[in-house]
């Protein structure tokens, strides 16, 4: 059996759904027929952090979203897949684009639909709320809950296991 530090060690890319994951999996559609999430500002840190060592971030969702841009835009994601029906296939385009193997991928969701590219992944994680038959596939459950924390917990997880948490973390130390 492989270590959770082990697998963390090998990831090159990191994939977050963003519905459950990156928000707290509520939706609020105005009578505008606009779309607003709430995403948290430690998530946004620990990504353009864990961004700065060289790990790649994505976002696979099935929603579709210009909000999702701009978070994208502002955590330094440069891959992003949205309007996804199957996950799966989208994971593998992107292990294809991006030339790694599954085993250098981790994938975080919450719901059935991200149980085929949780299997694939050398990394699964999901969230404390996930749907039951989630957490069976998953390697790793957050402490933190999605949208609050839970991302950051995930970023910091890997930068430790691949040894960059402290050269992050130096510049707000001095």
């Amino acid at each position: 059996m492989i270590s959770l530090e082990a697998r963390a060690k090998r990831i090159k890319v990191a994939v977050f759904d963003v519905d459950g994951i990156l928000t707290n999996g509520g939706l609020m559609l105005g009578d505008d027929g606009l779309e607003y999430k709430i995403f948290h500002s430690q998530d946004g840190l620990g990504m353009k952090m864990l961004s700065n060592t060289g790990v790649r971030l994505a976002y696979i969702t099935g929603r579709k979203s210009n909000v999702v841009v701009k978070r994208a835009e502002n955590t330094g994601v440069h891959i992003l897949y949205q309007g996804v029906d199957d996950k799966l296939a989208a994971f593998n385009d992107l292990l294809e684009q991006q030339d790694v193997s599954a085993e250098e991928c981790l994938f975080m969701g919450d719901d059935v639909i991200d149980i085929p590219p949780m299997r694939r992944a050398g990394l699964a994680i999901t969230v404390p709320h996930a749907m039951p038959l989630v957490k069976e596939y998953a390697h790793y459950t957050t402490e933190r809950q999605a949208g609050f924390g839970a991302v950051r917990e995930v970023c910091e997880m890997l930068m430790k296991a691949q040894g960059t948490f402290d050269a992050q973390m130096a510049p707000y130390l001095k």
